[in-house]
């Protein structure tokens, strides 16, 4: 007999095992994030979902947060480079030619 502690949480509380996430499941899970705006959809359904497995869960909301931190530096690059390119437009008229 294993001394490791028992599970005696009710199906659906935290920590309660729920199990191995199915192939079939995930098939499913990145077809869906190959769908645009269903994608963005189901991982906040997935990730705020108290019914959703805790694996997928976790998966949802840390594509989440990559997805805010692409978005941000995609906007801060669109600024820099919009600037100097707003830079370089301006000091070529400016020159006579």
């Amino acid at each position: 007999m294993s001394n490791l502690p028992q599970d005696n949480y009710p199906p659906g509380q935290p920590g309660y095992n729920t199990g191995v996430i199915s192939f079939k499941d995930w098939m499913i899970t990145i077809l869906l994030m190959a769908i645009p705006i269903v994608n963005i959809v189901m991982l906040f359904v997935w990730g705020f979902s108290g019914s959703t497995n805790p694996s997928k869960a976790n998966y949802a909301k840390a594509a989440l947060v990559w997805m805010a931190i692409g978005i941000v530096l995609y906007v801060l690059l669109i600024v820099i480079f919009g600037a100097a390119f707003m830079s370089a437009i301006n000091s070529s008229t400016g020159s006579g030619y």
